[in-house]
């Protein structure tokens, strides 16, 4: 946002709202009337006065040079991030161009403004040179070391009890898994966390979700039960593994390492951003895509329940930074380090593939991976097309097609996409795996901006 030149458009300010009310509530404050001493800085700083039912206005300064993206300090008493007067500021700014616009660029920021901007640059410089590499305070070594092996001997435990547990619900046959009902596996999920295994305490939990599901449950929960128990023996016999597949292993036990893999600078556009969320925490998953390099990376942030995590960077941005990769043999996710320049919007988009081409690419990631349920790809040509009941993704150049998985065919992004191609190609990014595809942005065929779909 330093290239004061180059706004957001109101669909990227939109994305950061944490939900429908903020949305609504900050689109009716996007215009000039309730503003007052709006102005906005070179080095990316927005701010503004914003009237409201109080004799004093509320202070709203926006720090769009962070490096996780927007950062928002309000005076309003509103808990949520950003509130709709941080909201309603960014689409006043986005809409705005010229110096005697309602937020004149090349201002210098007012005292409160500029505390509040000095202070987090500060403390966040500070938390930088005073953390480890991984980003967080070095410890006793040897200490970690023994921490390290007495949860790995509590997981080695819990694996050989869930080795058990599936051999004798083999033995007695799937039908007993539908009369033993749903408090059998969350019984066996509670052991699993009690031995520090929380990647097979959550595959727990989804096979008690399975039995009575619908027609073909027992073929599923065979299916699951496979899985898991390829991943408690690469566990046990991690040792013997190669050492991309155990760390792959270790990750989908639960044990994430940390991001240390060579820093890769390159120009990484945001494909898609959304979150998922529990009654415990709330995940945002953003993807990436090197303009240089064409990897496709993923970024993960959390947040309490009930509160949007912290990394927002909403689809259509590009940042000039580093990522560090996370360790696992096919594994995506990176932490994100360096940045150089904030977060700008650009007309980029990643060369799409062809539906034969996206089903070889997930079957290619599942021999690196053998417990990953989608792999993101983007397809080039395809259009929208209903079938019986449920809709797919047809190759414009060939008669194959990629079915919708459930989820994404229940959404409000499946009509933007069936309205921005209109029965013609589009370019889509997405999820790919063996329940499906789920489209997450879409670009029209010719030049156009992208679309989020979720």
């Amino acid at each position: 946002m330093t290239q004061q030149g180059v706004r957001w458009t109101a669909g990227q300010v939109l994305a950061l709202a944490p939900d429908s009310a903020s949305r609504k509530a900050g689109s009716k404050l996007g215009a000039a009337g309730p503003w007052s001493e709006a102005g906005s800085s070179d080095e990316g700083t927005v701010w503004g006065l914003c009237r409201g039912s109080g004799s004093k206005p509320y202070q709203t300064v926006i720090d769009l040079a962070d490096a996780t993206g927007p950062a928002y300090k309000c005076s309003c008493p509103s808990r949520k991030f950003p509130c709709k007067h941080a909201l309603g500021l960014l689409l006043l700014w986005a809409g705005e161009s010229g110096t005697d616009s309602s937020v004149p660029r090349g201002q210098a920021a007012p005292d409160w403004a500029e505390q509040w901007i000095k202070g987090r640059r500060q403390r966040a410089e500070e938390k930088r040179t005073t953390s480890g590499p991984s980003g967080s305070p070095a410890g006793d070594p040897e200490a970690a070391r023994r921490r390290a092996e007495r949860r790995a001997e509590r997981i080695t435990a819990g694996a050989t009890e869930l080795e058990q547990r599936l051999t004798d619900l083999l033995r007695g046959g799937l039908a007993a898994a539908e009369q033993a009902g749903y408090g059998l596996w969350e019984e066996t999920a509670a052991r699993m966390v009690d031995a520090q295994a929380p990647g097979l305490a959550a595959r727990v939990r989804e096979l008690g979700a399975i039995p009575s599901s619908g027609p073909g449950w027992p073929v599923r929960l065979l299916e699951e039960c496979a899985l898991l128990h390829l991943l408690d023996q690469g566990w046990l016999r991690r040792e013997r593994l190669p050492e991309g597949l155990a760390a792959t292993v270790r990750s989908r036990i639960g044990l994430t390492g940390s991001a240390d893999g060579p820093p890769a600078r390159d120009r990484w556009l945001v494909l898609a951003q959304y979150d998922t969320a529990d009654s415990r925490l709330t995940t945002r998953r953003i993807w990436l895509h090197g303009a240089e390099s064409g990897r496709t990376v993923l970024l993960l942030s959390y947040g309490a329940a009930g509160r949007a995590p912290e990394l927002a960077l909403p689809v259509g941005l590009a940042l000039d930074a580093e990522v560090s990769a996370y360790p696992g043999a096919g594994q995506l996710r990176v932490a994100l380090g360096e940045q150089f320049t904030p977060p700008s919007p650009v007309t980029l988009r990643p060369p799409g593939v062809s539906v034969a081409q996206a089903a070889a690419r997930y079957g290619q990631a599942l021999r690196d991976d053998p417990w990953l349920d989608s792999h993101p790809v983007t397809l080039a040509r395809v259009i929208p097309t209903p079938d019986a009941d449920s809709w797919q993704l047809a190759d414009a150049d060939s008669d194959l097609a990629l079915p919708l998985t459930p989820a994404a065919q229940s959404r409000s992004g499946l009509w933007r996409l069936v309205a921005l191609s209109g029965g013609a190609p589009v370019t889509v990014f997405g999820e790919c795996g063996h329940r499906g595809f789920t489209p997450l942005t879409a670009w029209p065929e010719e030049a156009g901006e992208a679309v989020p779909l979720c």
